[in-house]
């Protein structure tokens, strides 16, 4: 099938779900008014919420996967999360409470840990040549076990209420009342992807090779730089607002690939809208499974996200990406 009927029914899905899911688990019996309460100012907005991250954490672990040609890299395995996590809990364990045009400070913070993390990884990887993917992963998976162990440290050192936040936060969660996380993870995304998008064709060359990409007049350290800028304020700002919700982009990335090919003008719509279905199915699952209380979106994630590494990993072994 071509890669544009594909993303049409990716398309036609994504529509589908998104109409769906917010009448997921409605009481029929809840008087009209409560109902049509509960649909604009707790389930859409939480949908679109969903949406939004789940399409921001593809298409970065997309990125990710395309520039160390690696389908074990994500923000997550690469310590980006972790440092975006680190950061989100310092911010509150600090004390600290100040927004910039209406964006919280969690989200600055978020994303300072964030770009520390990628920042020492992809340092390490240039002190010598001949350093490896499979070494690189190891070295985010290192830095990610130290940031998580400072996170731990914040968490002991903090007050009972401050503990119990950074916990059932690092749980991940899309709870949301309203639309104004929502307008404040839009902007993020949208400038995350739309400079993604419009990278398309260097991604391309990047998966080909360093030495491929200059030859084609690709000015390979400005390109990495400025997707490591952009996606590291994305997975900032999800994970200020919504906690590490993990293997998102690692699992949607690879799916998509393998429906519709590894060319970046088709992958990069088809992973945006295959993550944010997936998140939005994931979310109902955990909000429907033991109703009327709810499973943090991560535990579900992570569930699904384990057995799928390690079979990436044994698939993956002894092959290039």
């Amino acid at each position: 099938m071509k890669p544009f009927n594909i993303l049409i029914l990716i398309l036609v899905a994504t529509i589908s779900i998104l109409l769906i899911s917010p009448y997921l688990g409605l009481n029929s019996s809840t008087n009209a008014e409560i109902q049509q309460h509960i649909l604009t100012q707790l389930r859409i907005p939480r949908i679109l919420f969903a949406f939004i991250a789940g399409a921001g954490l593809a298409v970065c672990g997309m990125v990710f996967q395309a520039m160390f040609r690696n389908p074990l890299a994500t923000p997550f395995t690469l310590g980006v999360a972790s440092g975006a996590s680190l950061g989100a809990a310092l911010y509150v364990f600090l004390g600290f409470s100040f927004s910039i045009m209406s964006i919280d400070g969690s989200t600055f913070a978020a994303f300072l840990g964030s770009l520390i993390a990628i920042s020492f990884v992809y340092s390490i990887s240039r002190l010598r040549s001949g350093f490896s993917t499979e070494t690189l992963l190891l070295t985010g998976v290192a830095i990610s076990f130290f940031f998580s162990s400072l996170i731990l440290f914040t968490q002991y050192m903090s007050n009972v209420s401050d503990s119990f936040q950074i916990l059932r936060w690092l749980m991940g969660s899309l709870t949301t009342v309203g639309y104004r996380d929502v307008l404040q993870l839009l902007p993020f995304v949208s400038v995350c992807i739309a400079v993604i998008l419009w990278l398309s064709r260097e991604l391309n060359l990047l998966m080909a090779g360093d030495d491929i990409a200059l030859s084609r007049g690709l000015a390979v350290q400005k390109t990495r730089y400025l997707l490591f800028f952009v996606t590291s304020l994305c997975v900032g700002a999800i994970v200020a607002l919504c906690g590490p919700i993990g293997f998102i982009g690692m699992m949607v990335p690879h799916i998509c690939r393998l429906l519709i090919g590894s060319d970046h003008h088709w992958l990069t719509p088809a992973t945006l809208l295959f993550g944010g279905s997936f998140l939005i199915i994931c979310d109902s699952i955990a909000r429907l499974i033991i109703a009327p209380a709810e499973i943090p979106v991560g535990v579900i994630t992570t569930l699904l996200g384990g057995p799928f590494f390690l079979w990436l990993l044994i698939k993956s072994r002894n092959k290039s990406f």
